[in-house]
């Protein structure tokens, strides 16, 4: 069992800069790639970035490439996202999530490969 615990949502204003955390319970974070996914009002869940468990494999959706950064630090369980330039449409509720792999550089696009969620953290990007 893995339980997720997201922080850092916040209002912001447009172009502004907010740091996600998600902090990871349990001794095998070197197991799971993690992800970010986001889901705004009435819209389906997306997916935001994923990392691999040895940092080597990274993806992001097209529409916050160039903008956000993920990071982890697997000494302190913790997967980051960084965002800058922040827009209104990337108003939502941020959620991290775990994904159980069999080697270090996998990582997935898809909400369907990942275990374990967190219950997410609300992002507002408004003037």
């Amino acid at each position: 069992q893995v339980q997720l615990v997201e922080s850092g949502g916040s209002l912001v204003l447009p172009g502004g800069s907010l740091r996600l955390s998600c902090a990871a319970s349990g001794r095998t974070f070197r197991s799971y790639a993690m992800g970010w996914f986001r889901q705004a009002p009435g819209k389906e869940r997306e997916f935001v970035a994923a990392i691999s468990v040895n940092r080597g494999g990274i993806a992001y959706a097209d529409s916050v490439k160039g903008r956000f950064t993920i990071s982890r630090d697997n000494a302190k369980n913790t997967v980051y996202l960084q965002m800058n330039g922040l827009k209104p449409e990337d108003t939502a509720v941020y959620y991290c999530a775990a994904n159980q792999v069999v080697t270090e550089w996998e990582l997935s696009r898809s909400p369907a490969r990942y275990n374990y969620w967190g219950q997410g953290t609300q992002v507002t990007v408004s003037s």
